[in-house]
């Protein structure tokens, strides 16, 4: 009886110590890796830039070699754009990649793939992990009326302001990322924005949504829009 005891006891102290490296895992290290990742991906996209900016113009004796200038393509599980959102502080920014796969909200946050693309007609929709993988959009329900939404894609900068939400709703709720999404109040068609992510906090039983619309646009070397001037 004392063996069988001793090795039940051994057997839940085992099981403990898995689950509380588990959760180390969950809580601490996935942050680490997708801090570090996103760091990349603004990297990449600011060497990107740089290269482009740096090109020489084409003249009548000399054409111009490699990709053209212009905002990164959209490539899936890559980035292509950089996201601000002061009233999540103003050193918050968050690499936008394209696609809404598993490996690519690892990274930063995820373009919907089928909606359009930034500061285009139709609703530019991105998602972004509320906990874990470095927790984006951890403060989301922060997020009011008013609010900049603010992104680059290194030759312009596109000015957001939210018109609603936090909105709850449940993930078959697909209507949410439509052209023009039917909750969001839109009635005609315009250039929006929605921003998904999951709700309550360390669950994924509902969405948290809120849509914006396309307020301002200005060319990068312009200087920061207003929204992030301190």
């Amino acid at each position: 009886m004392r063996v069988i005891v001793r090795t039940v006891s051994e057997l839940c102290i085992t099981v403990g110590g898995l689950i509380v490296l588990f959760v180390a895992y969950v809580l601490f290290w996935t942050g680490v890796q997708a801090d570090h990742s996103m760091d990349d991906q603004i990297d990449q996209l600011h060497s990107q830039w740089s290269r482009q900016t740096a090109r020489p113009k084409a003249t009548a004796a000399a054409k111009p070699t490699g990709a053209p200038r212009g905002p990164v393509p959209y490539r899936n599980g890559k980035p292509f754009a950089i996201m601000y959102i002061p009233r999540l502080g103003f050193t918050w920014n968050k690499p936008v990649l394209q696609d809404t796969a598993v490996a690519t909200l690892k990274k930063g946050l995820g373009h919907y793939t089928g909606t359009a693309k930034l500061g285009q007609v139709g609703n530019f929709a991105v998602a972004g992990h509320r906990r874990t993988y470095g927790d984006p959009f951890e403060d989301f329900p922060r997020l009011r009326r008013g609010d900049a939404v603010v992104l680059t894609d290194g030759t312009t900068w596109f000015t957001y302001r939210i018109d609603k939400g936090p909105y709850k709703t449940v993930p078959t709720d697909i209507e949410v990322i439509d052209p023009v999404p039917r909750k969001s109040g839109y009635t005609a068609s315009g250039r929006y924005l929605t921003l998904t992510t999951c709700d309550p906090e360390w669950g994924h039983s509902h969405r948290l949504i809120v849509w914006a619309h396309l307020d301002s646009t200005q060319p990068v070397e312009a200087g920061k829009p207003a929204a992030l001037r301190r």
